[in-house]
């Protein structure tokens, strides 16, 4: 009998050995299955692809087809047309989401300019001062571009007038866009840039509109389009 009641003691602790396994195993397993189902708030390749490291480089151009509109009134058809443009910039911040992710913009240029503004024969450039400037996305797709430790955000806009060369410079408090996994775009409508100094053949105020995309990881290979979460 004793001899019976030791086998069944060492049964029972084997049975309970092993409910316990499988309750561990099974709490790994879900365990994991919760951490792949965390993102971050830039992805790569995908919206659950990984997450974009800090340090990355990001770019982008105008999107296929669009141009840089900057014009004398919100919504206008005087002022400046571009037909190229592209802005890099590198991340410095990418928490899990919902969150908001950082970056430094370090360049952002524009090309293929010209103007319909009267008394202007032509632009020379059109240069993005103060750099790096920070920009932050959210989850909720807000993209907003603000001074870095720098200053301002500032342009200089260098035009040809029908009395010579007119320099024009433009600061902003602040640019507001928003972010689209559709074609992985960044769009700007209508961001006031206010004259800071310049001659009356500088106009007042300037208001930016520019659709840039797709948004590419340059550090990882073949350069995937980046997405927000």
């Amino acid at each position: 009998m004793g001899a019976r009641r030791t086998a069944l003691t060492a049964a029972g602790l084997t049975a309970v050995a092993a409910l316990l396994a499988t309750g561990t195993a099974s709490a790994t397993v879900t365990a994991a299955g919760a951490a792949e189902a965390a993102n971050n708030v830039l992805t790569y390749g995908s919206a659950a692809g990984d997450a974009v490291a800090v340090g990355d480089v990001l770019t982008a151009s105008l999107a296929t087809g669009t141009t840089v509109a900057i014009r004398t009134t919100s919504g206008g058809t005087t002022g400046i047309t571009c037909t190229a443009s592209q802005f890099t910039a590198s991340v410095t911040a990418n928490p899990v989401a919902p969150g908001t992710a950082t970056e430094s913009v370090t360049a952002h240029t524009f090309a293929g300019c010209t103007s319909n503004i009267l008394g202007t024969t032509g632009v020379q450039s059109i240069t993005l001062q103060n750099l790096p400037h920070v920009a932050s996305a959210s989850s909720a797709g807000a993209l907003t571009v603000t001074a870095g430790s720098v200053g301002t955000v500032q342009t200089t806009v260098v035009l040809n007038t029908i009395l010579g060369v007119t320099t024009c410079v433009y600061t902003s408090t602040g640019l507001n866009g928003t972010t689209s996994n559709t074609g992985n775009t960044i769009t700007f409508a209508n961001q006031l840039f206010t004259r800071s100094s310049g001659p009356i053949t500088c106009p007042a105020s300037s208001y930016f509109s520019a659709v840039y995309g797709p948004v590419r990881d340059t550090s990882q290979s073949g350069s995937p389009s980046v997405y927000v979460n």
